[in-house]
């Protein structure tokens, strides 16, 4: 019976659901709990970035010290390995990478040890695959074996990366996972298991994989990055199954989402609820030629909440600035989502789109029924500025069994070819929405409640999948 097929996952759900009882850090949270590498006080942003500045490590090691040369032709891996091991053996401190163009394998970042780029630093990857383990990662919301990324980390505390140097993935790399050979292909930077990560400062340049994508971790700075991916599947930073995030002043430019939130895909995620939750995202700008500038999904297997998006510029977006996606077959829930003071234009498809009917691959082991339907509530957008967005809201892909609970969308000004699209919601807010060459109605609906429909326009219902059946056998973690 369906009852009994997430039997373990229900009482993970409850554990989950008494710790997240206790009150969320509100904005910035991730600032005061993330930077640990060096001991301070919980405070202010500016007082939190001024400590980090200002302190200096016990502890500063120099690549070339153990060898390393920096000719962009000698592999520098074992050097650059050596000085964060040591350093971190030492109690921690910094490794720093000076001038000169670093050709490198994988690196493992250790406890309490940062590498520091100078601004002349370059660490570029080398082609081989054999110079990047094969581990256990996630790809596409599954754990399955991969190479690791070209900076890793796997349970290390205290770490990251800093300076305005550049970090190169080789372009051999990049790609899906071969036929033949099913790894999955190096991302660039990719700690896991990782709580308190600072990444700041620095650019990073890859084609077709993904940049930076933290994977269960707490606690996580990303900052003032300047990251280039291009091609398919060039994600810019996917936080996946993570607490606690800041994401700000970034400029991001990919093929695939610049950045993407995620939570694992079917009943492997949904039995161990790993949340991606606690997300800021400010003071970004983003441009994305294939998909999306912000994705939501489509693997929300273990729930998404509590993101906040703030004064942000959208320059161009292959589909939607904002995309809210998933399916029936993920569970869980997204839920809180929202975003104020943006500027978005050039996009093919419009600003905003949510689809949680058919959007991603469907699991092999998907969660059945109406329980397999994410719940999705509180989606709140607020003074935005578009600029010939073909589509304001695409709002039609919602399932009748489980309705958007509170959508609100106000003040709202620029220009659109088309006006708002909704359907099963609930408790729906549209005011001072003030836009200007759209063709047909503003707002068109079905069954959708709430304030500021008067005179929608009535469109027919969105097309419901059919339903997932429950499988012969319970699905089992392992």
């Amino acid at each position: 019976m369906q009852s009994n097929f997430f039997e373990r996952r229900h009482f993970l759900k409850k554990a989950g659901q008494t710790l997240l009882a206790a009150p969320i850090f509100p904005a910035f949270s991730a600032i005061a709990r993330a930077e640990e590498v060096l001991p301070q006080p919980k405070s202010s942003l500016h007082k939190i970035h001024a400590t980090a500045r200002e302190s200096k490590p016990k502890l500063v090691l120099n690549v070339r010290d153990f060898g390393a040369l920096g000719d962009g032709t000698t592999k520098d891996t074992a050097a650059i390995q050596q000085a964060v091991d040591r350093c971190s053996v030492l109690g921690g401190g910094e490794v720093l990478i000076p001038a000169g163009n670093y050709f490198t394998g994988a690196i493992a970042l250790r406890t309490r040890t940062l590498l520091r780029l100078d601004k002349e630093a370059i660490l570029t990857g080398t082609p081989d695959f054999d110079d990047y383990p094969v581990t256990q990662v996630r790809w596409e919301g599954k754990w399955i074996q991969g190479h690791t990324a070209l900076i890793y980390a796997n349970g290390a505390d205290h770490t990251g990366i800093v300076g305005s140097g550049k970090i190169i993935g080789n372009p051999a790399l990049g790609g899906r996972p071969r036929p033949g050979t099913l790894l999955r292909h190096p991302a660039l930077i990719e700690p896991i298991n990782c709580n308190g990560l600072r990444f700041e400062d620095f650019s990073t340049s890859y084609h077709l994989m993904w940049s930076l994508h933290p994977t269960c971790c707490q606690n996580i700075v990303i900052k003032n990055l300047n990251i280039r991916s291009t091609g398919g599947n060039g994600d810019g930073i996917d936080i996946d199954s993570c607490q606690h995030v800041l994401i700000d002043g970034c400029d991001i430019a990919t093929g695939d989402d610049c950045i993407s939130l995620k939570s694992g895909r079917g009943a492997e995620a949904y039995a161990q609820l790993n949340t991606t939750e606690d997300v800021t995202i400010t003071n970004c700008t983003f441009a994305d030629s294939i998909f999306a500038c912000i994705g939501i999904g489509s693997e929300t297997s273990g729930g998404i909440r509590n993101v906040r998006i703030s004064h942000c510029k959208f320059t161009r977006a292959r589909t939607y600035a904002i995309y809210i996606k998933s399916r029936p077959g993920r569970g869980a829930f997204i839920e809180d989502i929202t975003a104020t003071d943006l500027d978005v234009s050039g996009t093919s498809g419009g600003f905003l789109r949510f689809n949680i009917l058919n959007s991603g691959i469907q699991d092999q082991n998907p969660v059945p029924g109406d329980e397999g339907i994410p719940t999705i509530k509180n989606f709140r957008f607020s003074n935005i500025r578009v600029q010939d967005v073909p589509v304001l809201v695409e709002g039609t892909g919602i399932h009748p069994h489980k309705p958007l609970e509170g959508f609100s969308l106000i003040n709202v000004s620029g220009t659109c070819g088309k006006g708002i699209y909704l359907a099963n919601i609930k408790n729906a807010m549209i005011k001072n929405v003030r836009v200007t060459g759209f063709a047909g109605s503003l707002l068109n609906i079905y069954n959708v409640t709430g304030t500021g429909l008067h005179g929608a326009a009535i469109i027919e219902a969105p097309m419901i999948p059919a339903p997932i059946p429950v499988p012969d056998k319970p699905y089992r973690l392992g």
